[in-house]
């Protein structure tokens, strides 16, 4: 086992490991230890009661966060014609069609959101392979294959958040700054929360939501109370 520094010794100071927090208060235990040079990320960890490995209990979608994420985002878009200067005046960085392609396949990757258009698809569909493991292939299920183009850029520009359970059955996401005031932070949590259960997966059984756990970029993890941040 890897050996605790003494930073995080400090940080975990006054925080009950056994205690679930209401998120108010996990809230400004995060940020009262958020204090590196940076302005650290605050990030929640949902524990679900699901196996992703069956088809009928993937948990996934995108939710608009109510105060954004405190992140730019580099947003892709594959696109021709029209729907191409729609993105463009959307504010997307990268935007192409064969050409982005190439130059995906060739291993340049300029964007951190991908949205494609449906008929680019059958194109897109060559890099599943390069932006599948990244996270980043367009799916309509969660608005990224879009005839919408200008909408999706602008919900990603503006703290769209995408979510995907993983194969442990873990929702990571980031939810904001700690510059972010308590509120904003805990209205993200909440609305990225509300947002996961409205996606429960047919198969889920038993309880959906197990735990939930709060935590900056540097600093150690508090665990909440699941209905604190729930309804």
């Amino acid at each position: 086992m890897a050996a605790i520094g003494k930073r995080l010794k400090k940080a975990r100071e006054g925080i009950d490991r056994t205690r679930l927090y209401p998120i108010a208060d996990a809230i400004k235990l995060v940020k009262d230890r958020a204090n590196s040079k940076f302005d650290e990320t605050i990030e929640v960890a949902i524990n679900l009661g699901v196996d992703p490995r069956h088809a009928d209990q993937m948990v996934r979608g995108v939710v608009m966060l109510p105060n954004g994420t405190g992140r730019t985002l580099r947003v892709g878009v594959f696109a021709r014609g029209a729907k191409a200067d729609e993105a463009k005046a959307a504010g997307a960085d990268v935007v192409g069609a064969e050409d982005l392609v190439e130059k995906v396949q060739g291993g340049t990757i300029e964007f951190d959101r991908c949205i494609a258009t449906p008929d680019m698809m059958p194109l897109v569909g060559r890099l599943g392979k390069v932006l599948g493991p990244r996270g980043m292939m367009p799916n309509p299920k969660i608005g990224t294959v879009t005839m919408d183009v200008a909408g999706a850029v602008k919900g990603a520009k503006g703290g769209s958040v995408e979510f995907r359970v993983e194969k442990a059955g873990i929702i990571q996401a980031g939810i904001g700054k700690a510059s972010f005031s308590d509120d904003k932070l805990v209205e993200n949590i909440k609305a990225l929360a509300d947002a996961v259960v409205k996606a429960k997966p047919a198969g889920a059984k038993g309880t959906y939501v197990q735990r939930v756990a709060v935590s900056s970029t540097m600093g150690p993890g508090v665990k909440v109370e699941p209905g604190t941040v729930l309804g």
